[in-house]
């Protein structure tokens, strides 16, 4: 079996975990909430789907246990509801504002 081309994903604060393994999200979302705060993106929603809930408690797991991460919750119904996570990140250090999406 041959290695898997990395994947480009748009970095524009909506990450669609769907399209991912699930065994790749423990890397995919650190990677990606580093990559909004690097272009100021500081309100990221990260779709993990309904189902019955593993994937939503990966996610909340993994945001409780990063710093950069200042807060997460449900998404509104608007946007997903609890099909979703909306996760608010801290600028980088020198940043001041930076942009808010949405």
């Amino acid at each position: 079996m041959e290695p898997e081309e990395p994947v480009a994903i748009p970095i524009d604060g909506t990450l669609d975990l769907h399209t991912f393994r699930p065994q790749d999200v423990r890397e995919l979302v650190p990677e990606y909430l580093l990559e909004c705060r690097s272009r100021g993106i500081l309100r990221v929603r990260i779709i993990h789907g309904k189902g019955q809930g593993v994937l939503l408690r990966t996610v909340h797991a993994l945001l409780g246990r990063l710093p950069e991460v200042e807060s997460f919750a449900l998404a509104e119904e608007t946007e997903g509801g609890w099909g979703a996570t909306i996760a608010r990140l801290k600028p980088l250090p020198g940043e001041g504002e930076a942009k808010e999406r949405y």
